[in-house]
């Protein structure tokens, strides 16, 4: 699939400014700060293997971390009794570290470039799985617009918006709606709770082609599933045929 004229533009944007970060701090690692080795770009081979290395196994259908022998059926004990709205969830790595680090520097309006740039990485690092998805648009969980005004931009947006524009699909930021404003998942300590905060929060948007399509749904982290879980079943409401699931990090809990 061609990469609309849209994705071509927020490339090249994401390239001059990387251009002009270098002419400012020239040969710097965007995370530590350390300079950059020959061939080395955006990141210094520390941080960029801490990033994009997962070390552990991963349930196919929650991308919980898992020990030996702990899939039946394609899942894990965590998610065995879940009816996830999703097929099954791909992820960068565990909430931790510096993974951690890098998701909550994305929550400030200065990090809507090192999201896409995160997104384009990622895309690069993973193509063989990201193709084994057969994918056919990208849609990033959204923010209530009281949320995006306070931030700026939404991180999953942007992070999306580097995925797609590598992986050669479109980004359809406006196909999904939060149509209700929830208090932050993390102030809800139980599942229970946080699947009834976000229960009806998504919708799609009326009119939104999305019969038969298979999507790739972005977030930054997940920890239950309920978010995800919500979008998804929003899509799937609306006709899509499938959902899959692309996490930054995964926290556990």
């Amino acid at each position: 699939m061609t990469v609309s004229w849209r994705d071509r533009l927020i490339i090249l944007g994401r390239h001059l400014l990387a251009g002009a970060q270098h002419l400012i701090y020239p040969g710097c690692c965007l995370l530590c700060g350390q300079p950059l080795c020959a061939g080395q770009t955006h990141f210094c081979s520390l941080c960029r293997h801490e990033l994009f290395t997962d070390r552990e196994a991963t349930c196919p259908r929650c991308a919980g971390a898992i020990g030996p022998f702990t899939v039946t059926d394609g899942r894990c004990p965590a998610c065995q009794k879940e009816a996830f709205a999703f097929e099954h969830v791909l992820r960068l790595g565990r909430y931790e570290g510096l993974l951690r680090e890098v998701v909550l520097r994305l929550k400030s309006q200065r990090g809507e470039g090192l999201a896409e740039l995160l997104g384009e990485c990622w895309a690069k690092e993973a193509a063989e799985r990201f193709a084994a998805l057969h994918v056919d648009v990208l849609v990033p969980v959204p923010l209530h617009w009281r949320r995006r005004w306070q931030r700026g931009y939404n991180q999953s947006a942007a992070l999306g918006g580097g995925l797609a524009a590598c992986l050669g699909i479109p980004s359809q930021p406006s196909w999904l709606r939060r149509v209700r404003h929830t208090p932050q998942q993390t102030s809800r300590p139980t599942p229970a709770e946080r699947k009834a905060n976000v229960r009806g929060a998504f919708r799609a948007r009326p009119g939104a082609p999305l019969a038969g399509r298979s999507i790739l749904l972005v977030d930054d982290v997940m920890t239950t599933g309920a978010t995800a879980h919500e979008a998804a079943r929003a899509l799937r409401t609306a006709g899509a045929d499938r959902v899959i699931v692309a996490v930054l990090a995964r926290a556990q809990g």
